[in-house]
């Protein structure tokens, strides 16, 4: 195990993340175990706290297999070999299950939909509690740009090497507390306690960090 729990990791995360302490940036969080984990960067920092909502969508016949990754408004990203063997019919429907929920998640955690960070020109921090495939990281790089970031940084606890090299494609720096030196397990499996997240729990540590602009 390498950290105890996603505070812990948030707050060594930071440590990494210290040249942006108090500096013109904003941490965007994946929920919803990136949340804990971006809300205790955010808090090392003295940043505030946004989120974008991104969704996996996976294998047909095993929901767990990522095959792409959705945002609220932006395009899917996917894994190209798997999607050549997917029903169109069923990709599109897909897509549009993942962006509702998507939704229904900004709205429990809001209260409304609305969604428009003041980000531009600003340094965009994107925390995650690990990347595995990267699918969700990557459609979320992709949300964070279309908001006109001067800078995207990715800042994650841990991450294989090869998603890594997905990753940095889509943003200018990534920034990585422990990376394996050979093999990757599950991302809770670098973590000694690594409990679902709630919805319950992610409006908590919205309401209690600070944000952009009032709700």
């Amino acid at each position: 195990m390498i950290f105890e729990d996603r505070l812990d990791a948030g707050q060594q995360l930071a440590e990494d993340l210290a040249e942006y302490n108090g500096k013109d940036a904003v941490v965007f969080a994946v929920p919803r175990g990136g949340v804990v984990v971006a809300a205790a960067v955010a808090r090392e920092l003295g940043l505030p706290l946004e989120i974008v909502i991104a969704r996996k969508i996976g294998h047909p016949a095993w929901q767990e297999y990522a095959i792409g990754a959705v945002t609220e408004t932006g395009e899917a990203v996917w894994n190209d070999a798997e999607l050549q063997m997917a029903d169109e019919e069923w990709i599109q429907e897909e897509m549009e299950r993942q962006r509702q929920e998507a939704k229904r998640r900004r709205i429990e955690y809001f209260g409304h939909d609305h969604y428009e960070p003041e980000v531009r020109g600003k340094v965009a921090l994107v925390v995650d509690d690990g990347i595995a495939t990267g699918l969700t990281l990557r459609a979320t790089l992709r949300e964070v740009r279309r908001y006109e970031p001067r800078k995207i940084v990715v800042g994650v606890p841990v991450a294989p090497r090869e998603a890594i090299r997905d990753v940095a494609k889509l943003a200018d720096e990534v920034i990585v507390s422990h990376v394996p030196a050979s093999g990757f397990g599950a991302v809770g499996a670098y973590y000694h306690s690594f409990p679902q997240i709630t919805d319950e729990e992610v409006k908590h540590v919205l309401t209690s960090t600070p944000k952009t602009a009032p709700r």
